[in-house]
């Protein structure tokens, strides 16, 4: 994620020597400033809302390219060992999340943006008031804190292929330590500034991503097609997973995350030249080509790797491992596994700094306290990164305490899936109340049947929510009885924090400068002509309810 800027560094006078301003106005302790909006001063200009791209394409995306921007932003093989045990009933756990989860967010996500800009935390805001605005964007940075660990103990896995030492994906200390050594190794990447990581973030993904898994579908193709024996039944009934309790389909809820982020890229939709037509394929060819990167690379790895052997970190791996055994290529598995690794890598440089700049934006209009709200002279959000980092050092040590790999791996999960949700929840109601609260305001696009839409994409995340607190089928790390106590108290932990926030908060919070209060911005994307008679949008103030 990169900030596009030009023209030269605003300097202004400053109170202390050696002081420098950034481009919105407020102080920098020392060294380069930031460049300013590309925008400029420009005074008839008022968006984009803080939190927003700074700038909008200059030439129209066609229906493909926003296509594969979503396969390669929501597509990630992490997910693929949890489904894997299911073989070909995975194609069920797969489709079905599609159908009740990706797609609605996509199309309720698309309406939204092309009404309003600042994301979830605006599109909240806008029906719902401040408070619950600052809790949606908030949900959505820590359960990226989650998120972490979780994709750097899988970068952990992939390494340990990688270096010919596979045992230490089993091992709780080496997978901490991995997660300690990368995830602050990219923060202090990130405090630097600047868009290193963003220029080669996509390529990376591509690369570490997409390959392997088009590799491992033409692997498990060779494999069956040379009269190899296959590890999973490929009786067209295997389609339907077997029902053996609640408990055996609670890993369903991994793959409602291995689908999320679809919210992200729908503010592309303004960038098609016909968003109301263009953006509904675009959907369609991205939802088949997410569906066949995740099915069939699940389903080779299920044809190679016995169910009892299958990690929920290392089964990519371990289907790599058995193939190139075969053919007697070992090398190729240092290779492939390097490459995993730094596609998963490359995600999560790309994205560490991008959550934490929307919860900034909400901050400071006075909803934390300045020490959170603080930046460096490259104008990177330290403090918020700070408590970031403290957080996933925290996690990071549920591989120690908890013996078993997978068991630390699927408790953060659930943990992460239950935040994300919430969030999801309150952003379907949102559109459905601003459908009917704010009519007039012009979308872009509009989704079809937003209730049934809306209301379809809220009840697969209330019914997922609920499975979060179910104890997966063979979870040994807690007792059955207090593994939904645990879900709720990390919930009630990581994600009370802003109503307590927001009940505390204080005037000199508010950290916008003059300009900024005095004229707030626009958050509409086709804001009426000064001509219409229409109201002004309501300033993201810290005492609106």
């Amino acid at each position: 994620m990169s900030t596009n800027s030009q023209g030269g560094p605003s300097r202004a006078s400053s109170p202390r020597s050696g002081s420098v301003t950034r481009a919105d106005g407020t102080q920098a302790p020392s060294g380069t400033p930031v460049p300013p909006h590309p925008y400029g001063k420009d005074p008839n200009h008022t968006g984009p809302a803080i939190g927003a791209p700074a700038a909008s394409a200059t030439a129209f995306l066609s229906v493909f390219q926003l296509a594969m921007l979503t396969v390669v932003t929501v597509a990630s093989l992490r997910s693929l060992p949890a489904m894997g045990t299911y073989g070909l009933g995975s194609i069920t756990l797969f489709v079905i999340p599609a159908i009740v989860f990706l797609v609605p967010t996509a199309l309720v996500a698309a309406e939204l943006a092309t009404g309003w800009k600042g994301g979830v935390y605006t599109w909240v805001r806008e029906a719902f008031g401040n408070r619950l605005g600052f809790a949606a964007i908030w949900l959505q940075w820590i359960q990226n804190v989650v998120w972490y660990p979780t994709q750097i103990a899988f970068i952990a896995a992939s390494l340990s292929f990688a270096i010919g030492n596979q045992g230490l994906a089993d091992n709780g200390l080496y997978t901490a330590v991995v997660i300690l050594v990368l995830y602050w190794g990219s923060t202090l990447i990130t405090l630097r500034g600047g868009n290193l990581f963003a220029k080669v973030g996509s390529w990376s993904g591509v690369l570490g991503t997409l390959f392997p898994a088009i590799l491992l579908i033409v692997l498990g193709a060779i494999w069956l097609a040379t009269g190899e024996k296959s590890e999973t039944s490929l009786e067209a009934s295997a389609v339907i997973p077997p029902w053996t309790g609640i408990a055996s389909i609670v890993l369903v809820v991994s793959n409602v995350l291995a689908y999320a982020g679809m919210e992200v890229n729908a503010v592309h939709a303004n960038d098609l030249k016909n968003p109301g037509k263009s953006f509904p394929r675009s959907i369609a060819i991205a939802t088949v080509l997410i569906l066949v990167v995740f099915i069939l690379p699940t389903i080779a790895m299920a044809v190679a790797v016995p169910k009892k052997e299958l990690g929920l970190t290392n089964g990519i791996n371990l289907a790599f491992e058995v193939f190139f055994d075969k053919w007697d290529l070992p090398w190729a598995l240092t290779a492939i596994s390097a490459l995993i690794a730094l596609g998963a890598f490359a995600s999560v440089v790309t994205w560490i700094a991008g959550p934490s700049r929307g919860l900034l934006a909400a901050a400071r209009t006075g909803l934390l306290p300045p020490a959170l709200q603080k930046r460096n002279a490259a104008g990177v959000q330290v403090g918020i990164l700070g408590v970031q980092g403290i957080v996933v050092s925290v996690l990071a040590l549920m591989f120690i305490v908890i013996p078993n790999i997978n068991t630390a791996f699927i408790a953060l999960i659930d943990m992460a899936a239950a935040l994300y949700l919430i969030m999801y929840m309150m952003m379907f109601a949102a559109a459905i109340r601003l459908r009917s609260s704010k009519p007039d305001v012009v979308r872009t696009y509009r989704t079809p049947a937003m209730r049934f839409v809306a209301g379809l994409g809220f009840v697969a995340c209330a019914v997922a929510f609920i499975l979060a607190f179910v104890p997966p089928e063979g979870f040994t790390g807690l007792p059955s009885g207090a593994y939904p106590f645990v879900v709720a108290a990390v919930v009630i932990v990581l994600g009370g924090p802003p109503l307590l926030f927001y009940a505390m908060r204080k005037p000199d919070w508010d950290q916008r400068t003059p300009d900024e209060k005095d004229s707030p911005e626009n958050v509409l994307v086709n804001p009426p002509s000064k001509t219409s008679p229409a109201s002004p949008p309501t300033p993201p103030g810290p005492d609106r309810h």
